[in-house]
């Protein structure tokens, strides 16, 4: 089978790299394949949840974990 380059669309996108092994993944929203924009929520005791959000509003998940641990994004 031919390889193929990436897409636009994926070479753009925001990269999770696990700080440990060096795993990678790029997220989207499935319902308009926006980028998911990196955000943080406010537990009630104070503390600090990392989550993925869709930018048109289609909802949020837990950012990824992978090796025990949030996976970073730099962007």
């Amino acid at each position: 089978m031919p390889s193929q380059g990436l897409s636009p669309i994926l070479a753009a996108m925001a990269t999770y790299t696990c700080e440990k092994c060096g795993m990678s993944v790029n997220m989207t929203c499935a319902k308009c394949n926006a980028e998911l924009v990196n955000d943080a929520i406010s537990k009630d005791d104070g503390s600090k949840v990392g989550i993925s959000k869709c930018p048109n509003d289609h909802g949020k998940i837990k950012s990824p974990l992978c090796c025990g641990q949030d996976m970073s994004c730099p962007i």
